[in-house]
C-alpha cells in the first residue's frame, strides 16, 4: 500500500514546485520550501490545533510585521520565505545582543498595532495560557510560588491588551531582505502586550540569557523601546519563566526547566532590588 504524500495536494492545487526536501517541526507541522510563481515560499501544513491557530493569526496579520500569507486553505498555508542573510541569533552571539533585542521590540510594535478588522476567534486568553503555573506552585513551591504570585497580579488587572505572538524570540523573527524583519510561528494569544517581551530574556541561548548583568541591561533597553514600566516587565519575565519551567518539567525537559528557573530567580532578585 502506497502512503499518500501529504504535500502533493497542495503542490497541485497551488501550482507549487518543491525547492528542497520537506521536514517536520518539533510541533508536528510539515514544512517544505517551494517555488510559487517564480518566488521562493514555504508550504506549511499544521500538525495540531496550536499550529492551526497560529496560521489563522498569520492570515489576520496580512504581512504587517509578519511573513505574508500567499495562500491558505484547510490546514495549509503558503508563506513568503525570508531570504535575507542576517540572523538575530547570530547577532546576539557575536556582540550585538542589544541590537537584536531592539529589533525584536520593533517587530513586536508592528504585530501589536491596531488593525481595521476583528482578530481570529481562536486566540487563547493569557489566563488560560498560564493555567499550569498555579498547580506547579502548589506542587513544587520555591520560585514557582513567586512566579505564580506575579502572574496572578498581572493577569488580574491587564493593561494594553493586544493580539499577541506568544513565542516572540530570536529564532521566530527572520531577515526578509528589503521587507525587513518578519515574525513567524505565532501561538495566537490575547492579553497584555508586555507578555510578548518576556521570552526575549530566555533567548537565544541559555548561556547568553544567564550572562551576568544581561537581564538588568536588557530590561532597561526593552522597557524604553517598548514603552513598558520596568517593574511590570520584570514581573512578566518572572511569571513567564515559571510557566516555561513548569511546561518543561511536565515534558521531562529538565535541563530547559533549570535554565528557565534560573532566569526566574534573576528576575525575582531584580524585582527585590528595584522594589527596595
Amino acid at each position: 500500500m502506497t502512503v499518500a504524500d501529504p504535500y502533493q495536494p497542495w503542490l497541485d492545487s497551488w501550482r507549487l514546485r518543491p525547492d528542497g526536501p520537506g521536514f517536520t517541526t518539533e510541533f508536528g507541522s510539515l514544512l517544505m520550501p517551494v517555488i510559487a510563481g517564480g518566488r521562493r515560499a514555504m508550504l506549511k501544513i499544521a500538525g495540531g490545533e496550536e499550529e492551526r491557530r497560529g496560521g489563522a493569526l498569520m492570515v489576520w496579520w496580512a504581512g504587517e510585521g509578519a511573513a505574508r500569507v500567499l495562500a491558505h486553505g484547510g490546514d495549509a498555508i503558503l508563506l513568503e520565505r525570508a531570504v535575507g542573510n542576517e540572523s538575530l541569533t547570530a547577532m546576539a552571539l557575536h556582540g550585538q545582543d542589544d541590537a537584536a533585542a531592539a529589533i525584536l521590540c520593533q517587530v513586536a510594535a508592528g504585530l501589536h498595532g491596531p488593525r481595521d478588522r476583528p482578530p481570529p476567534d481562536s486566540l487563547v486568553p493569557l489566563p488560560i495560557w498560564f493555567r499550569q503555573l498555579e498547580p506547579a506552585a502548589q506542587a513544587r513551591g520555591g520560585i514557582f510560588v513567586e512566579s505564580a504570585a506575579a502572574a496572578r497580579e498581572l493577569l488580574g488587572a491587564p493593561r494594553d491588551v493586544a493580539v499577541l505572538h506568544g513565542d516572540l524570540h530570536h529564532g521566530n523573527v527572520l531577515d526578509a531582505g528589503e521587507r525587513g524583519w518578519i515574525a513567524i510561528d505565532p501561538k495566537g494569544l490575547i492579553g497584555e502586550r508586555g507578555f510578548d517581551f518576556a521570552n526575549i530574556f530566555h533567548n537565544p541561548t541559555k548561556e547568553i540569557a544567564l550572562t551576568p548583568g544581561r537581564l538588568p541591561r536588557l530590561i532597561g533597553i526593552v522597557a524604553q523601546l517598548a514603552g513598558l514600566e520596568p517593574v511590570r516587565l520584570i514581573k512578566w519575565i518572572l511569571a513567564y519563566s515559571g510557566l516555561s519551567a513548569a511546561w518543561s518539567l511536565d515534558s521531562g525537559e529538565d535541563a530547559h526547566a533549570r535554565g528557565a528557573m534560573e532566569v526566574a530567580e534573576l528576575a525575582a532578585e531584580e524585582l527585590r532590588l528595584i522594589s527596595g
